[in-house]
């Protein structure tokens, strides 16, 4: 249906009233001016039965591979940005359990072998003065801590300085402290320390003071024995002891018994217990060794103020080795009642007695 209307300017304006059937869904009338338009469902089938376009068609066509083409440039580029060493790569994380049905065993992180060694360098110390005292000497020998929580409050300054330095620590109960710790006596704290090594003895003497009284311990290893030792030469100012073995004054129970006097001592090696005793000997030492039988009376002996305090294990004593390399014997009076003193007992009035003469 067409009407012809007549505007102002006399050009005449023709109105189109599409049919009932061009109304239809996914059709359109054809521009009666260009002939362009019309039904593109209609117009793709015939395109699908008539073959390839030729003519106009085919220029179309050309701008419309033209416009494939750049988007081939841009997928081009895309895969050129893929392949570029400096973009970011995510991968997705391999679960373990595709790993074991595969069959395949994956290479362990860290070698047992290494996991071992580290063991071995490492010892427990617990028990709160202690571990504070650790704490105070050296810090950075801490590899991991433990705390009940009725003892973090005296330990702010060290919490502190562990999770700022990313050091482990645990805030646990008391039955979880005694499992980390191995002991029910733990104090409330725990820490697992890098050991120290022993010093050799060319070593001590190069930095040795002028007054120097040195304890050598043969074959001692009872921990409670070794750590009222240790109290007692960091009351009476001895800081060096000539052991076999100088990782048995990194033990937990020793540490805890000398309640902070390990870390004013320093333990001292040689190449074994006589030649030790020797080289002291050579360096002005003087050596003395003790006997509850024979040798001086304590009272009225005059100590060195450089000397070697000799001491054997709590049943036997000395051996006879190491008692004639002795420059002097010394021996602690008393009742009689008893054999002798604890080796400790034994230790600390010996050192009271130089820390007098010599202080």
């Amino acid at each position: 249906m067409n009407d012809e209307i007549k505007g102002k300017s006399g050009k005449v304006k023709v109105m189109y009233v599409r049919g009932e059937d061009e109304g239809q869904k996914g059709s359109r009338a054809p521009n009666p001016r260009t002939g362009k338009g019309g039904r593109p469902a209609a117009r793709q089938e015939e395109n699908r039965r008539s073959g390839p376009r030729t003519g106009r068609n085919n220029e179309e066509g050309g701008r419309g591979a033209g416009r494939r083409s750049d988007r081939g440039d841009d997928n081009r580029k895309a895969r050129s940005f893929e392949d570029s060493p400096w973009r970011t790569v995510s991968r997705p994380p391999v679960a373990e359990n595709n790993a074991l049905e595969e069959g395949s065993v994956s290479k362990p992180a860290i070698d047992p072998e290494q996991i071992r060694r580290q063991r071995q360098e490492e010892t427990r110390v617990y028990g709160e003065n202690a571990c504070q005292a650790l704490f105070q000497s050296r810090p950075e020998s801490i590899v991991r801590a433990w705390f009940v929580q009725s003892v973090t409050p005296r330990f702010r300054e060290t919490l502190r300085w562990l999770a700022a330095n990313r050091k482990a620590y645990h805030v646990v109960d008391d039955a979880e402290l005694a499992k980390a710790s191995g002991t029910e006596h733990h104090g409330g704290v725990c820490f697992i320390i890098k050991k120290r090594m022993g010093m050799a003895v060319s070593e001590w003497l190069s930095l040795a003071e002028a007054k120097d009284c040195v304890l050598a311990l043969e074959d001692v290893s009872n921990p409670h024995n070794l750590g009222g030792i240790m109290r007692s030469c960091a009351h009476f100012g001895v800081k060096g002891l000539l052991v076999n073995d100088a990782s048995l004054l990194e033990s937990g129970a020793a540490v805890r018994t000398a309640e902070g006097g390990a870390e004013h001592v320093q333990a001292i090696s040689g190449e074994n217990f006589s030649a030790g005793l020797e080289a002291f000997r050579k360096a002005g030492y003087t050596i003395v060794t003790t006997s509850s039988h024979e040798g001086t009376p304590l009272a009225k002996a005059e100590l060195p103020a450089k000397m070697v305090l000799v001491l054997g294990q709590e049943r036997e004593g000395l051996s006879d080795s190491a008692f004639q390399q002795g420059d002097m014997s010394l021996s602690i009076g008393g009742t009689g009642n008893v054999e002798s003193l604890n080796v400790s007992v034994a230790t600390g009035i010996l050192l009271a007695e130089w820390w007098r003469q010599n202080a």
